[in-house]
């Protein structure tokens, strides 16, 4: 904790501010602190003060960042007990008849079952089903305890003033009233939806305000495990009726739970409808079935995206950049992969070896993923409210037309919904085409969907993933800054090395054996990005290493509005 928290100082100094203490602005800290940054964070809320019921779900692609950070095996000892299934089940209701259920494994049994549509994932880090309120102290102590990271507690960053050489954040501390000045090379804004960063960089949100509300309540209910005991327990009921649709979540795995009733579009109020009606009807208990409110959590699913996500010296990441429905749990997660972004590029500005011309990228690759996934995400919200819209009144009855009506609801959400928990393109499949700080060889991407993707090696995607043959992820064998994966010992890359030797850029080698390298890798040198995109691939080294490695700094070209024009030698 910093001194300026007791009232000590009234003015501090750091490389970076990160406003905001929540799973992005923490990463985001400490992706900085892993590569040499000194970061002071900007909380309003005390030190370990919990989170509210948000996110349920850590991406692959997140776990991946964090097992970089050191933190990934805390996570996964946190969260629902080690043998509860992580499964989705459909019911009529949350304790009546089951519909459906789609496979994930428990987190005893998340690296070695088989089978099913969630075990095949081509990662070292599978997801990780964690609510946030167990996810966010884990990040927090692990930032914390970094000797380049400062956390401010209660303190409210309330203006930010840019100048030439840095910016200028004025902060009040929430508890004595007293203020203190924050100076910074550059700012992130991790500070959320009502983010004063995004505001301050002129940036406006657009897109659909209200896709949907849902009525969410955070519930003690020891009864309930036991209510449900006739079908194996899950981490997600999503109920299916004519009276209410909704979805009951299992925070610990005993007597917490959180119960969100989809409102629908004739009910444009949280109190649109009774609650307590509505929780019942979810969970398909009488009157007599006793349960405690801990707390309401009320939200409104949006598409907005930011018109710009940086001005100068500021950026925004995250809620405050974007904002859309939770389909695929990729909300918190998304902004993860934002942080991840801007921070290794920042990272390469302050330590010197590349020019402030590499954030340019930050804007230019996060924001047109941020319109794609926003989208998968709308029309997956669409689809899913015309579903819980049109379930037949028949779908309980104990008769031929209700047998039918539950096997045909049960297929047609099977089919609608295994993408999205099992969401692998989202996780893997998306690339950044519009990059100036990545070296196209004019082949276009493989496209993927939801649930879909086709690993590659064309420049922006992300790099394949493969154990070798002494049993690491390859990942592991990365370095902390560029890679340089060379499948053919043959291959001189001397000058290659010496360029990016020269202008200061941390380059690692790593040689792989042909026999390991699988069908992905059908060049026999790739480079990598800190962030684990492919930025360059080729047969041979480059001709001319010295104007690659200006590209992949920043030093040469600038944003453009499509693909780079030109095309670096192979």
């Amino acid at each position: 904790m910093s001194a300026a928290v007791q009232g000590m100082e009234t003015s501090m100094r750091t490389q970076v501010l990160v406003v905001g203490a929540g799973p992005v602005g923490l990463t985001a800290a400490m992706d900085l602190a892993s590569r040499g940054i000194d970061v002071v964070v900007a909380e309003i809320r005390h030190a370990g003060d919990p989170p509210s019921v948000k996110c349920n779900h850590v991406s692959a692609r997140s776990m991946e960042i964090f097992r970089r950070l050191g933190v990934a095996a805390k996570l996964r000892e946190a969260g629902l007990p080690a043998d509860f299934p992580n499964d989705c089940s459909y019911r009529t209701t949350a304790t009546g008849i089951e519909l459906c259920r789609i496979d994930i494994p428990s987190r005893s049994r998340r690296y070695s079952a088989t089978g099913g549509p969630d075990t095949w994932w081509p990662t070292p880090e599978p997801p990780h089903r964690i609510n946030q309120i167990y996810l966010e102290p884990i990040l927090f102590s692990h930032a914390a305890a970094q000797p380049r990271i400062s956390i401010v507690a209660r303190m409210e960053i309330v203006a930010i003033e840019q100048g030439e050489d840095d910016v200028v954040a004025l902060a009040r501390d929430l508890d004595s009233g007293s203020s203190l000045r924050i100076e910074a090379s550059f700012v992130i804004g991790c500070d959320g939806s009502r983010s004063l960063v995004r505001k301050s960089i002129g940036a406006s949100l657009s897109g659909t305000p209200v896709i949907q509300r849902v009525q969410s309540t955070y519930i003690e209910a020891p009864q309930l495990k036991e209510l449900m005991g006739a079908h194996k327990p899950a981490w997600m009921v999503l109920s299916l009726n004519p009276r209410r649709s909704g979805t009951t979540v299992a925070i610990d795995g005993r007597d917490r739970w959180l119960i969100h009733n989809h409102l629908r579009p004739e009910e444009p109020e949280f109190d649109s409808v009774d609650r307590d009606w509505a929780i019942r009807a979810i969970l398909g208990v009488d009157e007599t079935f006793e349960y405690r409110v801990l707390s309401k959590e009320d939200w409104v699913g949006r598409r907005l995206v930011a018109d710009r996500f940086r001005d100068r010296r500021v950026f925004i990441c995250g809620d405050a950049a974007h904002l859309w429905m939770p389909y695929a749990g990729y909300g918190m997660n998304a902004g993860i992969a934002d942080a991840v972004d801007l921070c290794w590029q920042l990272a390469a500005h302050l330590n010197g070896w590349a020019p402030a011309s590499i954030l340019d990228a930050y804007e230019a690759e996060r924001q047109p993923i941020t319109e794609q996934v926003s989208r998968f995400a709308m029309d997956h919200a669409i689809k899913m409210m015309a579903q819980r819209g049109g379930v037949p009144a028949e779908i309980e009855d104990d008769t031929p037309r209700g047998h039918a009506a539950r096997a045909a609801l049960a297929r047609a959400a099977y089919d609608l919904n295994v993408q999205q928990y099992c969401c692998a393109g989202l996780n893997f499949g998306y690339y950044y085409d519009a990059s100036p700080i990545i070296a196209y060889d004019g082949e276009t991407p493989p496209a993927y969907a939801m649930g879909s993707f086709t690993p590659s090696t064309v420049p922006g995607a992300r790099a394949p993933h493969l154990f070798l043959r002494d049993g690491r992820s390859l990942y592991d064998a990365f370095g902390p800054g560029y890679s340089l994966l060379r499948f053919d010992r043959s291959i001189d890359v001397a000058p290659l090395l010496a360029a990016a030797q020269q202008r200061g850029v941390p380059l690692a080698l790593v040689d792989v054996a042909p026999d390991e390298a699988g069908i992905a890798y059908a060049e026999k040198l790739v480079l990598v990005r800190p962030d684990q995109h492919i930025a360059w691939r080729g047969q041979l080294a480059p001709e001319n290493p010295d104007i690659l490695m200006a590209r992949l700094t920043g030093a040469t070209g600038g944003v453009t509005a499509a693909k780079p024009d030109v095309m670096l030698p192979p």
